[in-house]
């Protein structure tokens, strides 16, 4: 921009001149060029005003990231070559240039490359791939520039012989070349990151790890992965069972929490939660605790935080007594085909308004599942349809609050089919006539929801009795839900 703008005043003296102005006009002029001059000086920030960490930060060790053993162990092996220069050298290793952690948000993609500075003791460094992106051609390059240099001189400073670079959203700083088709300033600085990581060298004064984390792998640009640049990709992946313990752990470790509390049983409802939930999840915990004056976290506590997590904060809004007994059969028929397939499924059902649910069932499956067979996903699709048939059932009629559970099971259906798992046999969905598409899935649904009708035909009293209890106290746990099914098959 600096130099736009020199060249500018520099045009204007000279017409200036050709014409021969006075001398007041090109004072005028020169005043303005070195007022020009000076905001132009003030122009981006320099990236080591940008570093995340303030001087005294608390370090981050990998003991204090739980639910990530695979990605730790990858990215500890890569940092290795950061401490033992000679022992790399001797092997004839090149060491690494990049690790690119790969997960959804809030799995501790951060929380690993600031571990990973601690335990290299080196100098660290954060950015956002978004930080770098400007309208102007070659602000980015330039900032690209900067950080590098950056990096080595807050290395220096903390007299520290490596330095750790972290660059959230590489999606956007690495996105392919060519498809951003408005301006090239997205692969002009794309391809200065390149060059910047071509020319580190294990031999330099300042040793540079860039570690890069998206969520977003498949938006990367294939030179920017090649080997050279970011030679390890590490998943960070969504925490199983064993690891959503661990992390919950880590979590409540300096809060009250009551000795009663099943962490083993709070990991397993907790399936598809990341350590940021988890984190969320216990700090919810705490407050609630404090709302009703206790002085320890309860059970009680964490699993109502569970359901805020999920679905939101308690609505203030209430239905009416007659929509109320509608979501109270409309739930307690999701709850009693979930229990039929598969016995002690149900954890929690209520009609207490979250978000935008009127009411809801919470599950709380065995274990984590990662591939299901078709029997599982119809067992699904059955589960959502036992709201819609229950209404039907008891009260003549459904309502709009099925149109989400009928969305889903038809999302099911399409899995059923694009997976080969139909009696279409294998397929390819988008080259399917919507036709054949339309029946299949209604072939599908139809046939769960004939299976759903006659299971809970046999129920119509046991409804009608949990309906009754879950709209006087507005909820029921899954082990008086079991109890009541338990004593109606004895009296049957």
């Amino acid at each position: 921009m600096r130099d736009v703008l020199i060249g500018l005043a520099a045009a204007l003296i000279v017409i200036l001149m050709w014409h021969q102005s006075g001398f007041i006009p090109l004072v005028l002029l020169a005043g303005l060029f070195l007022v020009l001059f000076r905001f132009s000086n003030l122009k981006t920030p320099r990236f080591n005003a940008l570093g995340r960490e303030k001087p005294g930060r608390k370090q981050i060790g990998f003991n204090q990231i739980g639910g990530q053993e695979v990605a730790k162990k990858e990215l500890l092996e890569a940092l290795d070559f950061v401490l033992k220069p000679q022992d790399i050298s001797h092997m004839g290793i090149r060491p690494l240039k990049g690790v690119m952690l790969v997960g959804p948000p809030g799995t501790g993609k951060t929380l690993l490359a600031k571990a990973a500075a601690g335990y290299t003791d080196s100098s660290f460094l954060s950015v956002a791939g978004s930080e770098f992106i400007e309208m102007y051609a070659g602000v980015g390059a330039q900032r690209v520039r900067q950080l590098f240099s950056s990096c080595r001189s807050k290395a220096r400073r903390e007299n520290k012989k490596s330095a750790v670079l972290f660059i959230d959203e590489m999606d956007i700083l690495g996105g392919k070349r060519g498809t951003h088709s408005s301006h090239l300033e997205y692969d002009q600085t794309l391809n200065q990151l390149l060059v910047e990581m071509d020319g580190l060298s294990g031999n330099d004064e300042i040793n540079i790890l860039v570690i890069g984390a998206t969520n977003r792998p498949e938006a990367l640009d294939s030179a920017l992965l090649r080997p050279g640049r970011f030679d390890r990709i590490v998943q960070v992946d969504l925490p199983d069972l064993e690891g959503r313990e661990q992390i919950l752990k880590l979590h409540l470790k300096n809060k009250p929490v009551d000795e009663a509390v099943d962490l083993a049983k709070i990991a397993r409802e907790t399936f598809g939660f990341s350590g940021a939930h988890l984190e969320s999840l216990a700090n919810e915990a705490a407050i609630l605790a404090m709302r009703e004056k206790q002085t320890r976290i309860l059970e009680k506590h964490i699993l109502e935080a569970i359901d805020k997590v999920i679905m939101g904060e308690k609505l203030e809004r209430k239905p009416g007594r007659e929509e109320l007994w509608r979501i109270a059969v409309h739930e307690t028929g999701h709850a009693l085909v979930s229990e039929a397939i598969k016995p002690g499924s149900i954890s929690t059902v209520t009609i207490t308004p979250r978000g935008k649910a009127l009411g809801y069932i919470r599950q709380q499956p065995e274990r984590d599942y990662y591939i299901y067979t078709g029997d599982h996903l119809q067992q699904q699709i059955a589960v959502l349809l036992g709201g819609a048939v229950s209404e039907t059932l008891l009260l003549g009629n459904r309502s709009t609050g099925s149109a989400a559970d009928f969305n889903q099971a038809v999302e099911l259906a399409k899995r059923i089919i694009g997976a080969g798992l139909s009696s279409l046999g294998v397929v390819s969905i988008k080259d399917l006539p919507r036709g054949i598409l339309h029946r299949s899935i209604q072939q599908i649904i139809g046939a769960q929801e004939q299976w759903v009708s006659a299971v809970l035909a046999r129920q119509k009293e046991l409804i009608l009795e949990i309906a009754h209890y879950v709209l006087e106290k507005e909820k029921i746990t899954g082990e008086i839900l079991r109890q009541k099914i338990s004593h109606r098959k004895e009296a049957c």
